[in-house]
């Protein structure tokens, strides 16, 4: 069963459990894939790869909504946002720690080539790349700079 069929499945079983919050976000997700789906020139499938993508980006949007909320006390808009978040990432792969983050950048700088902060495009390419769904982007690029530096 692949990402999309899953969640379909889960807003089922949200529906049945009534579990409000759940459902909402779940449909999001739906509607973020399906219009993922459509845009990748009327592909059949979305790979889960792409479904990743798309649920990483939701999360990052809700993340960085919710420190905005935080910032303006608005303590009734935060937790209702994180609790969304925390279902968001319920369906992303297991984030990388910092040690296994330092160890494939360290192998991403090697691949590269890249000796100074000059290169540090090259780096986030293959970084961006291969750690997609796995990483936060500014959490990357602040450690490629850091190794680079």
């Amino acid at each position: 069963m692949n990402l999309f069929d899953r969640i379909s499945e889960d807003i089922r079983l949200a529906m049945l459990a009534r579990d409000k919050g759940r459902l909402e976000a779940l449909r999001n997700i739906k509607k973020v894939l399906l219009e993922a789906k459509t845009a990748k020139s009327g592909a059949e499938e979305l790979s889960d790869e792409a479904a990743i993508k798309a649920i990483a980006k939701l999360a990052k949007q809700g993340r960085d909504s919710a420190e905005i909320y935080k910032q303006q006390n608005r303590i009734d808009l935060y937790d209702p946002e994180m609790a969304q978040v925390k279902i968001l990432e319920s369906y992303l792969p297991e984030q990388m720690g910092d040690e296994e983050l330092t160890a494939a950048i360290t192998a991403f700088i090697a691949q590269a080539g890249a000796t100074s902060i000059k290169e540090m495009g090259k780096v986030m390419g293959i970084a961006s790349k291969e750690l997609a769904g796995k990483v936060d982007g500014r959490l990357i690029s602040d450690k490629v700079k850091s190794l680079l530096s």
